[in-house]
């Protein structure tokens, strides 16, 4: 059997409970406030751009490593037989462009 607690006991479990009931409200008052919730949306969005210019990032970086390897030699020497090729279409679409702008006006 248990043994009968006295009221000072009995007061002191109220007073001790009402400090962890009142934490907790404060706690969910901080979690439910505006600024907070618009603070963790924010934090959240921020995360998202960052792993997404990550991403791109990475994605560019491996298009130009893949390039530069097309276009340069392991010893740093650039490929003339890849770049003149690739600089002649280069000046071809631009006077293209170029002479497209023309017969507008």
């Amino acid at each position: 059997m248990a043994e009968a607690r006295t009221p000072a006991q009995i007061e002191a479990d109220i007073v001790r409970r009402r400090q962890e009931l009142a934490v907790t409200l404060d706690e969910i008052g901080v979690r439910l406030h505006p600024k907070t919730i618009m603070d963790d949306a924010k934090a959240r969005a921020s995360a998202a751009v960052d792993r997404t210019a990550g991403r791109a990032y990475v994605v560019a970086n491996r298009a130009v490593s893949d390039v530069r390897a097309q276009l340069v030699s392991a010893d740093g020497a650039p490929r003339l037989e890849r770049i003149v090729p690739v600089a002649m279409i280069g000046l071809a679409v631009v006077g293209l462009l170029t002479l497209r702008a023309k017969r507008r006006r």
